[in-house]
């Protein structure tokens, strides 16, 4: 949504009418009149608002209490004092503050006053066009960081598990999708390029310790019983195995957070053990094992984990470039 409106706040009721009459012709405008009603209508309509006109004399709380609490939560929107002339000292100290864009003295001069709103109102257009600028430069960096942590995860699988490791992150790719993971929490004015690649090529290096210890600790996997390898997994990140009266033994887990933190963890976070438990899991038993989400009657959110040697091969070639662009996808689009 484009902001287009302009919103404007005094306390006299005939001051309201007037700005409304000469300026509904440029946007369309809303109107309060305390800086208490002003806050409410931003809170409704924030997103709708390009410029704030406030006046500053107001009893109770004053207008530049209004434009300080607009600039720290509604940071796009154009914010203007009017005011008498009696009253320049506050419209001077709201700008060297950054409260305001610039004043407008009371009386108003009509022309002045459409001209002084068009310039703002160009510039929300413009500050609104960086942010969603931005936003889709962000939105690509992020996906372009869990793109490449899945395919990272591949190198590090391969390097301490020769055997079974493309079937073992083929698996883990499919059920991270399954589960749904938010986009790794990155500080872009802190990370340039070089300390990106730097922290995660850390994280590899400390992923991939993490992985031989599991491997260690779970022991030979040729050697270990369905139940009894699903209990050690159980040891490992939770949950409770069961073994039903007819069918295979099976883990159920209360949600599918295991299955994404090595993806959604943000940069600079060293990995910790139990996040890599279940890919390192995944490369002990080469990949066949089974998670799906518990059918209906089951706790909201369950899984269940379960050894299967169906389908325990990635069906095709470039199984990898589908998964990398399928995790590469934006969390929220819209």
């Amino acid at each position: 949504m484009t902001p287009d409106k302009i919103l404007y706040v005094d306390d006299e009721a005939m001051a309201l009418k007037y700005f409304e009459r000469l300026v509904s012709p440029l946007a369309p405008v809303l109107t309060a009149g305390s800086v208490e009603e002003g806050r409410a209508v931003l809170q409704a309509h924030g997103a709708e608002v390009a410029v704030l006109v406030c006046d500053q004399r107001m009893p109770g709380e004053h207008g530049n209490e209004l434009l300080r609490h607009a600039r720290a939560y509604y940071p796009g929107i154009v914010r203007m004092l009017t005011t008498a002339y009696s009253d320049i000292g506050d419209a001077i100290e709201a700008i060297n503050t950054g409260e305001i864009y610039r004043y407008i003295n009371k009386p108003w001069e009509i022309e002045s006053l459409r001209a002084d709103l068009r310039n703002a109102l160009d510039l929300a257009q413009l500050r609104s066009e960086r942010d969603n600028l931005l936003r889709d430069k962000l939105l690509a960096q992020h996906s372009q960081l869990r793109a490449s942590r899945m395919a990272a995860l591949l190198m590090v699988g391969a390097a301490v598990q020769a055997d079974g490791h493309e079937t073992a992150l083929y698996r883990y790719g499919q059920t991270a999708l399954a589960s749904g993971f938010e986009s790794p929490e990155v500080d872009w004015h802190r990370w340039d390029h070089a300390d990106l690649v730097q922290a995660e090529a850390r994280r590899g290096a400390a992923i991939a310790a993490h992985l031989r210890s599991w491997l260690q600790t779970f022991g030979p996997a040729d050697d270990a019983p369905a139940a009894q390898a699903l209990a050690a997994l159980a040891q490992a990140i939770g949950g409770e195995t069961q073994q039903p009266d007819t069918g295979d033994a099976l883990l159920r887990l209360p949600d599918g957070s295991a299955f994404t933190r090595l993806l959604s963890a943000p940069v600079g976070e060293p990995p910790a053990a139990d996040h890599c438990a279940w890919l390192a899991w995944l490369l002990w038993q080469r990949g066949q094992a089974q998670a799906r989400p518990a059918s209906a009657g089951e706790p909201a959110g369950a899984w269940l984990v379960h050894l299967s040697a169906a389908a325990d091969t990635p069906p095709r070639d470039d199984w990898l470039a589908d998964l990398v662009e399928r995790v590469g996808q934006p969390a929220h689009a819209d």
